[in-house]
Parts: structure tokens; C-alpha cells; sequence
């Protein structure tokens, strides 16, 4: 089995590489979705909840995720904290998940896949770039937020060129060309012997 370490950038389209590595036989532990888990009851839940107030509560005590995140991401401190609190959670559940698999690759689909140390645990690091100008616009459209909160956003994310400089593979993803994607993916997995179909 090999554990593809997958990452990116807000925007640059990795989660459509996950869906391609999934529909070829990938295994896709989507590491935002097991953040999302550990928010609403799971583990994280009351250390959340105890580092940034009932404020971050809706009215079923659920966290509210739009609140929290205008928090962290306007306050470098606060994202320090919330990421203390979730990374080791995450890293434990994506090692169990990893001694579970029985399929030819696993991928950690995580944007914060260098910054929370989980790219020790991958055999090889995928890094999804693409041109700003389309980051920003696919955000804008996905969030509905406005330039300005996109390129704060951008601020607290690590440079591209920092995770490339990790990367045994670097996909551009600029193009909104969801064909060559996959066919470019295809052949990576191929080329690297995970295909699983």
C-alpha cells in the first residue's frame, strides 16, 4: 500500500484530485471532514468549545464553523490554538484508518497536510497548485466572500512555494478543465502502480 500525502492551497482544486485518486481505487481520508467530526461532538468538541466560548455555539450547541472560522482566520494566535487542539486528534484517527485499508493507495487529503506533521506518514506528498487569480475566484464563487476576506484567507495560508519544496509531485490545476485533470491524474496513479479498478 502507499499513503499519497495530498495538498494545496484554499482554491487550487484539490479535492477534485481526491475525487479522481477516489474513482480509480484511492482510499480518501478527507482530513477537513474529520476536523468537522471532531467539532460536532466528537473529541475536539469541548476543548473547542472551553478555548473560544459559547459564542461559537448555535443554538443546538452544534459549532457554529462560519464564527469560529471569522475568529482563527483574523487572528494568527487563535489559529495556532485551534490547530493544537485538532492535529494530533486528526493524525491519531487517519493512523487508525491507514492500519484498517486494504486497497493499493491511501491518500490524506489535507490542506494543512506539512503543518500538522502528516506528511510523515505519507510515502509520497501530491501538492495541488494553481495561479491566484483562479484561486481567488473559485473561492469567491464556492464562499460567496469577497476578494478582500479571500486574500486575508491567503495570509495565513503557508506560500505554495513552501509546499512545493515538499512535494514529490506538483499538479497545476489553473485550468477549470476537469477532463485533462483526470487523465493527467490517471496516468500519474498508473505510472505509479495505485490504480485500483
Amino acid at each position: 500500500m502507499t499513503v499519497i500525502g495530498l495538498t494545496g492551497n484554499s482554491g487550487t482544486g484539490k479535492s477534485s484530485v481526491a475525487k479522481v485518486m477516489e474513482k480509480y481505487g484511492a482510499l480518501i481520508l478527507d482530513c477537513d471532514k474529520i476536523a468537522h467530526e471532531n467539532m460536532a461532538g466528537g473529541c475536539a468538541y469541548d476543548e473547542i468549545v472551553s478555548a473560544f466560548g459559547k459564542d461559537i455555539l448555535n443554538s443546538d450547541k452544534t459549532i457554529n464553523r462560519k464564527a469560529l472560522g471569522n475568529i482563527v482566520f483574523n487572528d494568527s494566535q487563535k489559529l495556532s490554538i485551534l490547530n493544537q487542539i485538532t492535529h494530533s486528534k486528526i493524525a491519531q484517527r487517519v493512523k487508525d484508518e491507514i492500519a484498517k485499508a486494504s486497497c493499493k493507495c491511501v491518500v490524506i487529503d489535507a490542506p494543512l497536510l506539512i503543518e500538522a506533521g502528516l506528511d510523515a506518514i505519507a510515502d509520497k506528498v501530491w501538492v495541488v497548485t494553481a495561479d491566484t487569480e483562479v484561486r481567488i475566484e473559485r473561492i469567491m464563487n464556492r464562499d460567496g466572500i469577497s476578494r478582500q476576506e479571500v486574500l486575508s484567507r491567503f495570509s495565513k495560508q503557508t506560500p505554495a512555494e513552501v509546499l512545493e519544496k515538499k512535494a514529490d509531485l506538483i499538479i497545476d490545476h489553473s485550468q477549470n478543465d476537469f477532463e485533462k485533470l483526470e487523465k493527467e491524474i490517471y496516468n500519474y496513479m498508473k505510472k505509479e502502480g495505485l490504480l485500483n479498478v
